[in-house]
């Protein structure tokens, strides 16, 4: 780009200079890094980049030279490239308009800074939402779970990859006609569908002990993807019951919830009579386990696949609160099938090969 500015009139000179005495006043804030001040301060910047576009005829080519002038006045101020300021202009963009089919503009055009969860997490984390989210209510899930669950920029970035947004509180369960409120709304809430377990692979054929082992290995992951909350007690967890050994596939207990909860592993699709085995075993906790102060134990049953007509029939008449899931996992193929498959280079090569067949026998 020329150095040669573009914009040399008065209207862009009065503009800049109005920048300049905002970046002046927010100096004193950013410079002790306070992050309520430095989102305001980008909010603002945001806006008024925003509000000129909309008035003159610049477009984002005014962005890079605002940048450079910017940069020259305060070298010191971090935040004044070109790639930042386009970043301030799409948050600002994206929370005062709204910006999808039944959307309105966020409280944050109305309700002070200092109240707003938006300016509670860093600026790295609010470009990943506001740019990787559809909507402001999506945007609003992500930043409160950012607060509530002291997420890291890597752990929402995954969290936004892996849509969660769209997996919370989707499980059938049968908690409204088992659970008193408001117990019944937060359990809910805790149980996603579908878990994505992408940091296992797989090798066909394994069975669901394959996958309780490999999920116990990764239990740093597998934490996080069952949420805020489990702590993990054993896997294979016996229970002596009229003289039959019985064992919990994986048993958890949620200090939110105040309650054990039973996981069940199913690596095929869902069958009524896994929620009566379930059901037997939520029984067995709560007789043997469960003190007088924890809540009722929770069962999760997490299958391959599953109808919900299916599962909300089979739940709808137990008596004990529990919900079911599909979950998912990267399955690779044995090594002796491996090479048995063509390529993808093969299959290119041989579609190619018919197509110049195909040529010669029509000439």
């Amino acid at each position: 780009m020329s150095n040669s500015p573009l914009f040399v009139g008065a209207d862009y000179q009065a503009w800049l200079k109005q920048i300049k005495n905002r970046i002046s006043s927010a100096r004193l804030g950013m410079a002790l890094a306070a992050n309520r001040e430095l989102i305001r301060f980008y909010w603002d910047l945001g806006g008024m980049i925003a509000a000129k576009q909309v008035q003159s005829q610049w477009g984002d080519k005014v962005i890079p030279q605002l940048s450079h002038d910017l940069q020259r006045e305060f070298p010191e101020v971090r935040g004044l490239s070109a790639t930042n300021l386009k970043y301030c202009q799409r948050f600002f963009q994206f929370y005062s308009s709204g910006n999808d089919e039944g959307d309105s503009p966020a409280d944050i055009t109305s309700t002070p800074f200092g109240q707003q969860p938006v300016d509670q997490i860093p600026w790295g984390h609010n470009i990943l939402i506001f740019t990787k989210c559809v909507s402001v209510a999506e945007a609003g899930f992500y930043i409160a779970q950012t607060i509530e669950q002291g997420w890291s920029r890597d752990v929402l970035a995954l969290q936004l990859k892996s849509k969660l947004y769209d997996r919370a509180g989707k499980a059938v369960t049968n908690f409204s006609n088992t659970l008193p409120a408001p117990q019944s709304d937060l359990a809910q809430q805790t149980l996603k569908d579908p878990y994505t377990f992408d940091f296992m692979t797989m090798t066909a054929p394994y069975n669901e002990r394959d996958v309780e082992r490999q999920l116990t290995q990764h239990i740093t992951q597998f934490l996080l993807e069952l949420g805020k909350g489990f702590a993990f007690i054993g896997r294979q967890y016996h229970l002596e019951i009229a003289d039959n050994d019985y064992y919990i596939d994986l048993l958890f207990y949620h200090v939110t919830l105040k309650c054990y909860v039973v996981v069940e592993l199913k690596n095929r699709k869902f069958i009524p009579e896994y929620a009566g085995k379930l059901n037997f075993y939520l029984s067995a906790v709560d007789s043997l386990l469960k003190r007088d102060d924890d809540q009722p134990t929770i069962g999760l049953l997490l299958c391959r696949d599953k109808n919900n007509i299916e599962v909300e029939f089979a739940l709808r008449d137990l008596n004990k609160p529990m919900g079911v899931s599909e979950y998912s996992l990267v399955e690779t193929l044995p090594d002796n099938l491996k090479g048995a498959l063509p390529t993808v280079e093969e299959i290119e090569q041989d579609l190619q090969q018919l197509q110049e067949d195909a040529g010669d026998e029509q000439n």
